[in-house]
């Protein structure tokens, strides 16, 4: 046997070695609880609200070890939710957000949507309209097609920490998200950013070993920083960095904050006309800190220059706003219980419950019961 032909046997031998132990890994992984994402479906202009792939059961479990699995569903809507959503029926409550409300990582019983249509169920409707890493500006979206497709009579928004900047498009461009950038006078405009998968991603989120390498691991994340890609592939990921006050970066750099109050102003000078709803008919939840250490430490960061900034327009707007570190905190104080999970800043079903008390108990509650 010649050398060339020798050395060309053991790269055929060599790869068919790696597609084997691929194959192999591919089957043991498709027995086991590896996070199975969420499958946008195309965002046009035609098709412009951003879901997913209805009627289609999903697996969510968090690190290498696929531990805290929940077992959950999209529904007919194409949203993260154990209902079927109607058209018709009883007043309807909806209820706005990221990944805090999409909440793979709870059981939909213990979401503050599950817990808030379970409260309710002899008077109200409650759906949610959510997906992760949406910003402000797509919460617009969400609540006008909750209001004018399903005709409902109040929204309840939940607004975090990297919900400002990342409404701007300059700062972070999100894939089937409408956010905000400059028109040619300089005003800050909605505008679709549209998103189709293609082949190669499709596909790739059909392999269980695909989806435990960039999800679970998140290898693209801890190597080469491509956080990108596992986003583009498989949606946001389920699980937020715990290092981050409010989910985003605590540095209050000059033009990002300028930025971002900009964006809060473009917000709130679109909530009548795409939501189309009265103020009184609007709730917002704001997350904190949660914890009174947390909070001193956090002062004057940018999450916390933004809460107070979107508190300060809203109040002055007629809107409600709940800034639940003033349930968090007291009920730390009084438990010592955590409102997050150990590898995973998204709020456990305590913080759910923590939220959901906080709607049951604000003033449009009490105006819609009556």
């Amino acid at each position: 046997m010649s050398r060339r032909r020798e050395l060309l046997l053991n790269l055929l031998l060599s790869l068919a070695s790696v597609v084997v132990c691929l194959a192999v890994a591919e089957a043991v992984f498709r027995f086991l609880p590896v996070s199975t994402g969420l499958r946008s479906m195309p965002v046009t202009a035609a098709d412009p609200v951003l879901h997913f792939s209805p009627n289609r059961p999903f697996v969510n479990s968090l690190g290498w070890t696929m531990h805290n699995v929940v077992h959950g569903r999209v529904n007919n809507a194409g949203f993260v939710n154990d209902q079927d959503y109607v058209r018709g029926g009883a007043p309807l409550i909806a209820v706005i957000g990221d990944s805090f409300i999409e909440a793979q990582m709870v059981p939909y019983a213990q979401s503050l949507q599950g817990r808030l249509a379970a409260a309710l169920s002899d008077k109200f409707r409650v759906y949610s309209f959510a997906g992760s890493g949406a910003p402000l500006s797509q919460y617009l979206i969400w609540a006008g097609h909750a209001v004018k497709d399903y005709g409902a009579r109040a929204v309840v928004i939940n607004v975090v920490g990297n919900d400002f900047d990342e409404s701007l498009s300059a700062y972070r461009l999100g894939p089937g998200f409408w956010q905000y950038a400059p028109d040619a006078d300089g005003m800050l405009r909605l505008r679709l950013n549209p998103h189709r998968a293609g082949t190669l991603i499709s596909l790739a989120r059909h392999s269980a070993l695909a989806r435990y390498i960039i999800i679970n691991l998140g290898i693209q994340n801890r190597l080469f920083g491509i956080r990108a890609l596992g986003e583009l592939i498989f949606g946001k990921p389920a699980n937020a960095a715990p290092r981050y006050a409010g989910n985003t970066d605590a540095s209050a750099d000059e033009k990002r904050v300028r930025d971002s109050l900009a964006a809060i102003d473009a917000f709130f000078r679109d909530v009548p006309e795409r939501v189309g709803l009265a103020p009184e008919h609007v709730l917002f939840t704001l997350d904190g800190f949660r914890y009174p250490d947390a909070a001193q430490a956090g002062a004057g960061t940018y999450f916390d220059l933004m809460r107070r900034a979107f508190m300060e327009r809203a109040v002055a707007l007629g809107y409600e706003v709940i800034d639940l570190d003033t349930r968090f905190i007291p009920r730390h104080a009084r438990t010592g219980e955590s409102f997050e999970f150990t590898d995973d800043n998204h709020w456990n079903a305590a913080g759910h419950e923590v939220a959901v008390q906080a709607v049951l108990e604000s003033k449009l509650l009490a105006r819609l019961r009556q």
